[in-house]
């Protein structure tokens, strides 16, 4: 029988989770391996990350606030809970409506 794998690293997101300084955007780096790179992010309302790609496949995961999402050239409304998964390549930006703060993991 083969033995149990257990979680090499165990991160609380909660404690993760502060507002930005205003008219800023702060992102720290969680976790990195040869396969997934993790941030948190923390807008401060009206701060932007402007349009742009990425050259791998990522997960943006809104935990906190309210966005403005644009993936592909379609925009949508984005609070806590919206989970995308973003192909290689598709043009993407954020807006903060409210402090947001975001998870993003990047795939190898």
């Amino acid at each position: 029988m083969p033995e149990p794998i257990s979680a090499s690293v165990v991160i609380d997101l909660n404690e993760k989770l502060s507002p930005a300084p205003a008219d800023s955007i702060v992102s720290r780096s969680l976790y990195g391996d040869e396969q997934v790179k993790a941030f948190i992010f923390n807008f401060a309302p009206g701060q932007e990350l402007s349009e742009h790609t990425a050259a791998t496949p990522a997960i943006l995961h809104i935990l906190q606030g309210q966005a403005e999402l644009t993936l592909g050239g379609e925009r949508r409304a984005a609070g806590p809970g919206t989970w995308v998964h973003m192909p290689a390549r598709l043009p993407h930006a954020l807006v903060a409506r409210t402090d947001v703060s975001m998870l993003l993991l990047l795939l190898k």
